[in-house]
């Protein structure tokens, strides 16, 4: 079996690591707002999602170039990608549930988006971009969950007819 080339792991690959990073930064930002209004998509939800955009650019990038070297073949890596995201939305949309007026595992859709993402550079041998992947999102699962619990306010969400006060007792 012919496969392409690895992109090989030796040192950290700083243009790499400044965006997926900046992402990871931008998107956990981003959800900081939900979070503190007691949104279901917070910090974690808005910190992967972001990083698996970025990620998922990437390597797109990467294949495109690697494969195209100039000769403009009519090779297309971005269809992996689709099929790959088709696939795990249609799963994170199964796991998505809504019960006793609490939205639950958003965080959880979003990480198997991450995760796909991760095994297609996998198989790619994009090995920088593997490593900061899996290292990025294992602290925003880790580190960011008890900064949640610090922070987030009740996540139930709203009956129709019921306010939000009403939403947050017991």
């Amino acid at each position: 079996m012919e496969l392409n080339s690895s992109v090989p792991l030796h040192g950290i690959d700083w243009q790499l690591l400044l965006r997926l990073g900046t992402a990871a930064v931008l998107g956990t930002l981003l959800g900081l707002d939900r979070e503190m209004r007691g949104y279901a998509a917070g910090l974690r939800t808005h910190g992967l999602i972001c990083v698996s955009a970025a990620a998922m650019t990437v390597s797109v990038i990467a294949l495109y170039l690697q494969f195209d070297q100039g000769q403009g073949s009519r090779m297309d890596p971005l269809r992996i990608f689709e099929a790959t995201g088709a696939f795990v939305g249609i799963l994170g949309g199964a796991l998505v549930v809504f019960a006793r007026g609490k939205l639950h595992n958003l965080t959880t859709a979003a990480h198997l988006w991450l995760t796909a993402v991760i095994g297609i550079a996998c198989g790619a041998g994009q090995w920088p971009l593997v490593t900061i992947c899996a290292l990025v999102s294992v602290v925003m699962l880790t580190v960011l969950h008890f900064l949640e619990g610090d922070w987030s306010r009740d996540r139930r969400i709203e009956e129709p007819g019921q306010s939000r006060k009403d939403a947050n007792r017991p």
